[in-house]
């Protein structure tokens, strides 16, 4: 393959995996070199600004991540959205241009079919069937964006775990100074 570059990639066309969408709904294509904030500020204007009811997510390869990312932004900062996630595999192919064409003939192209997994993720205001497969209800409204749990961590449900000085009863607790042996401070337990 070091005689050969790729010249042309495309993806196949594949229908959205969920039944009953409205013909207007919006699609987000979300590519690998696709920027969030593009892609979210796009998103949020449609789903706030144009009133909109349900968007689509979906992205295949290296941009399931990226998906994904988008999809957990959109329902921290909305709230109250429920989601059905299908994955899937989704054929790629590839065009690879030989650099070195033979003398007697034209360049040689190779073509090369890939499945790369996908993911679709539909986001909706409104109630879905929570018996379909990948179904998630939305969040408690109180976990949606706010800090309940007192941690300073921004972006964290839950508090951290105490560290283990924070573990230890006060009258437990002993400060070692410097000492010949070893340096800094040192906190035990007493038996």
């Amino acid at each position: 393959m070091e005689n050969f570059r790729k010249v042309r990639t495309s993806e196949e066309e594949m229908p959205l995996p969920f039944p009953d969408l409205p013909p207007d709904v919006v699609e987000m294509k979300v590519k690998e070199g696709s920027k969030i904030r593009n892609l979210m500020n796009f998103a949020m204007a449609q789903m706030e600004l144009k009133g909109r009811r349900q968007i689509v997510f979906s992205g295949c390869g290296r941009a399931v991540t990226k998906t994904i990312t988008c999809v957990e932004i959109m329902k921290r900062k909305l709230g109250g959205l429920h989601q059905v996630t299908q994955v899937r595999y989704k054929t790629v192919l590839e065009v690879w241009e030989n650099q070195e064409p033979p003398s007697d003939g034209p360049a040689q192209n190779l073509t090369v079919h890939k499945n790369v997994p996908s993911i679709c993720i539909l986001l909706s205001r409104d109630p879905l069937d929570p018996n379909q497969t990948g179904y998630q209800p939305p969040e408690p409204r109180h976990e949606v964006g706010e800090d309940t749990s007192g941690s300073s961590a921004k972006g964290l449900k839950r508090p951290l775990p105490p560290t283990s000085e924070e573990l230890l009863p006060k009258k437990m607790q002993v400060q070692v100074s410097d000492s010949p042996r070893g340096s800094g401070t040192t906190t035990g337990q007493l038996d």
